[in-house]
């Protein structure tokens, strides 16, 4: 995988509008779901490619660094042998003097090669550091997607769950009469008056019947007083 290539689907990602998604989603817990694993998986993926784009830099910046150590230790070859060749021509060894000086070149010579790799490794190293810093922000930013792709989705399942739960008492709340909640308990009511009255009508049929009896009983007095009146007279009594 690229540079460019990670760089670009770091950025993607992170700029990917989470509403907009959920918008056009059927199902948005399981979308939410499913992004919260894409994410996962992305960031993984991406973390492993960074990784190695940062190792490639430090490797870059370490033989950067032996390049810069080695041009300053080869110029302080070539400083010693110049000396060492100055000393040997003032005594009159030329030859040795000679040398000498062909080691100081030859150790010029090394520590201009050193500097050359240095210097044409720095714009790498440069071009290099920028794209890291775009991959570290990059990874932070799709990180912080993924922390809200995760309250969004424990936020949706919480309002679902009571929705749900509102419904539910909706659904139990329609089969009672919200108008008149005492409803059943008037038909009881008047149930249990019916039959009181019942039992009263009894009560007062009752007593009719006795007092007709009495009555009745009345009569019969009334009657055998006339029949022992007439019995008198018949006997002068």
């Amino acid at each position: 995988m690229t540079k460019q290539t990670i760089l670009g689907r770091v950025t993607q990602l992170a700029k990917a509008n989470i509403n907009a998604l959920l918008d056009q989603a059927e199902d948005p817990q399981k979308m939410l779901d499913q992004l919260i694993r894409d994410y996962t998986n992305n960031i993984a993926e991406a973390e492993q490619a960074v990784a190695t784009t940062i190792g490639n830099l430090r490797l870059m910046e370490q033989d950067h660094k032996e390049d810069v150590e080695a041009a300053a230790e080869w110029g302080g070859k070539a400083l010693a042998a110049s000396r060492k060749a100055d000393e040997l021509r003032g005594a009159g060894s030329a030859a040795e003097a000679d040398k000498f000086d062909n080691l100081a070149k030859v150790a010029l010579g090394r520590q201009l090669q050193s500097e050359q790799e240095a210097k044409t490794a720095e714009p790498t190293i440069a071009s290099q550091t920028e794209v890291v810093d775009k991959l570290k922000t990059g990874l932070d930013q799709m990180k912080d997607k993924l922390s809200q792709l995760k309250a969004k989705r424990d936020e949706l399942v919480a309002r679902s769950k009571s929705a749900q739960a509102q419904n539910q008492m909706m659904d139990a709340v329609k089969n009672i009469d919200v108008l008149d909640p005492t409803s059943e308990l008037s038909r009881f009511e008047d149930k249990v008056r019916r039959e009181e009255a019942k039992a009263l009508g009894k009560q007062e049929l009752a007593a009719s019947s006795l007092d007709a009896q009495f009555e009745q009983l009345d009569g019969l007095g009334d009657s055998a007083e006339v029949e022992a009146r007439l019995a008198a007279l018949k006997t002068g009594a």
